[in-house]
């Protein structure tokens, strides 16, 4: 009998064990201990053979490695006798490298660097030489720039690439051409109060049987790139803006996104508009995709909107042009809510950390808003998104879709045995599961101190969303088209299906050999960089918020248990920081013992748990782990 055989990259872990993630999506992923490594380590691309594992767990061992998937990577160097090592960042990645005599770049113990790997003897560390010195180990500009460099971010544009975006013209009048001429509705932009760039303006007016008329007007991006300019292929390779607390890393160069395609008030510019009839029941009864121009008459706020929204008289007189517009979009976007609750769509409430940094360096670290204001942008975006998709879905055109699948029956699982551990039971089958499911979960534990756990939890259980070429609906939105349309200024897919969209409406007959395979390989980067992207993101802020917490050691605050782990438990701050308490500075005269499968630290009498709220004393902060470290109060 043929022994099975399975392709696959290895995801390590700072403990020295690895799991083998298998090309072959269906299958599912494996335990592979140090041991059976075999000199492969993480990122290595391998084949395996499963082995008979102890318990539930499904080993196996590397047979060869195919392509070692990290050659550089980024580290802390410590000298010693013989030569030095690098330390790596990544905790994933086991093992130290060795740097020979002569090629440290004469590099100091302490020093942040990033090295290149060279050789990979067998039973001995990985060697290399360093090939850059960042800086000082904890100097916050060396910090960054290790993360940038171990995400492999491009810090700059090519001169080439700038110049070209140079070279793009402004929008006059002479270029409106068969364009929609909308300059003569009101229309907004409304933003967080330090956003650069604008790419969706908004249209609304209430027509006399109760509908409302209700315009997104996205900047058209594709008017100045052009497929596979230098620019367009530079966007491409980047796939997505990055947003740090005090840097950005954008998608298209400066003049692009900032000033040429940015929807700035009282200034002539190309959009591509979805203007859609909506009835009081939130059914887009018609609806007009075109190529259009605006002329935005106001930069507004969330802040302000919401304001306005919640009776501010300076503000409400010193917008009275708009003001109407604003109790428009409020109500409308009350009625959205309510289908789309009505529909079954998940609406998450994941608390995310706001982090701002004043000119003096002095850094605030806050719970996210997410009031009205911020809600009706999010509803009239996913409307128009899936009007667009719906739309293209039926021409049977190439397209990049957004999409969601359903989660797999083993995370399913997981998921109720965590609801169980916190007490609540759910009836449920293993092999099916609706958004409805998920929205009445939410609902039962909304009053809960678990809540904010709870939705974390099931954002965890469910398939990551992706960009592909195939519509498979999007399972958390309950909605079956979705894409990704109204930002074509930080995001590569938008700005293809605004090209798509374009050449269809203008009566291009080569659309199908044109993107019939591009939609494939722009799905596949964009979905790649867009992870890649949310993983720096979370590695920054991780790092300000230690720096950020680093100053209230030994301040006390409320918190709740968000995590239950054998060596401690985590507990969540109310502004989103997370700090670990370990398992010997939790108070008790016995033996704590771990239930894995109802997330409990016990040692008979006293319990900790999953939800329970905590008073805490900050007692430090880990570095390297990026993370703070908590005792009990």
């Amino acid at each position: 009998m043929a022994r099975e055989i399975i392709e696959g990259r290895l995801q390590g872990n700072e403990r020295g064990y690895a799991f083998l993630m298998p090309t072959d999506k269906e299958k599912e992923d494996y335990f592979i201990s140090h041991s059976d490594l075999k000199g492969a380590m993480h990122g290595d691309l391998v084949l395996a053979e499963p082995t008979r594992g102890e318990g539930a767990r499904t080993t196996a061992r590397v047979l060869k490695i195919l392509e070692r998937g990290i050659t550089e990577l980024v580290g802390t160097y410590f000298s010693t006798k013989s030569g030095g090592f690098v330390c790596p960042d990544e905790k994933k990645y086991y093992n130290d490298i060795f740097i020979p005599f002569g090629k440290g770049l004469r590099a100091k113990s302490g020093d942040k660097v990033v090295c290149k790997i060279l050789f990979y003897p067998k039973r001995q560390n990985p060697e290399g030489i360093i090939s850059k010195v960042l800086g000082r180990q904890f100097d916050k500009k060396a910090e960054l720039k290790s993360i940038l460099y171990s995400y492999k971010l491009p810090e700059k544009f090519d001169k080439k690439v700038l110049e070209t975006a140079n070279e793009y013209k402004p929008f006059t009048e002479k270029d409106i051409g068969k364009r929609k001429d909308y300059r003569k509705k009101i229309t907004m932009t409304i933003d967080g109060k330090d956003a650069r760039d604008f790419d969706d303006a908004i249209s609304i007016k209430k027509l006399r049987n109760g509908d409302y008329e209700l315009g997104v007007h996205i900047a058209d991006v594709s008017h100045y790139v052009k497929n596979n300019d230098l620019v367009d292929r530079e966007a491409f390779e980047r796939a997505t803006s990055v947003y740090f607390p005090e840097q950005v890393i954008p998608m298209l160069p400066e003049r692009l996104c900032n000033d040429l395609c940015s929807l700035r008030p009282n200034e002539l510019r190309p959009t591509l508009s979805c203007v859609m009839i909506v009835n009081k029941d939130g059914t887009v009864k018609d609806y007009e995709i075109a190529p259009s121009v605006i002329v935005s008459d106001a930069r507004m706020t969330y802040d302000d909107v919401q304001e306005i929204i919640d009776g501010n008289q300076k503000l409400i007189k010193k917008y009275k042009a708009i003001h109407k517009e604003i109790m428009l979009m409020d109500s409308l976007a009350d009625i959205l809510i309510a289908k789309r609750d009505k529909d079954g769509s998940i609406d998450l409430d994941v608390k995310e950390s706001t982090i701002l940094v004043d000119k003096k360096g002095d850094i605030e670290v806050f719970a996210t808003k997410r009031d009205k204001a911020h809600r009706i942008i999010e509803e009239f975006m996913i409307l128009a998104n899936c009007t667009v998709a719906e739309y293209m879905f039926f021409l049977e055109k190439p397209f990049i879709y957004r999409v969601h699948g359903q989660p797999t029956e083993q995370r399913l699982e997981n998921f109720y045995d965590f609801l169980k551990g916190l007490g609540i039971n759910v009836k449920h089958k293993k092999d099916q599961v609706y958004p409805k499911d998920f929205q009445s979960i939410l609902k039962k534990a909304e009053n809960t101190p678990a809540y904010t756990l709870i939705n974390r939890v099931m954002l965890r259980s469910m398939q990551k969303a992706k960009y592909s070429p195939e519509d498979i609906g999007h399972f958390g939105l309950s909605s079956q088209h979705y894409c990704h349309f109204t930002s074509p200024i930080r995001r590569y897919p938008d700005l293809v299906i605004h090209r798509i969209i374009k050449e269809f409406l203008a009566g291009e007959q080569n659309i199908d050999q044109k993107y019939g395979e591009f939609v494939y390989s722009a799905s596949s980067q964009s979905s790649e960089k867009e992870r890649n992207a949310i993983d720096a993101e979370r590695a920054v802020d991780d790092y300000y918020k230690i720096l950020y917490i680093s100053e209230y050691i030994g301040h006390e605050f409320k918190g709740v248990v968000s995590g239950v782990m054998g060596f401690g438990i985590f507990v969540e701050l109310a502004n989103g920081i997370e700090g670990l308490i370990k398992i010997e500075n939790l108070r008790t005269r016995r033996k704590l013992v771990f239930d894995q499968k109802n997330y409990t630290l016990s040692d008979g009498k006293v319990t900790y748990k999953l939800g329970q709220e905590l008073k805490i004393k900050v007692a430090g902060v880990n570095y390297g782990d990026r993370r703070a470290e908590f005792i009990l109060a």
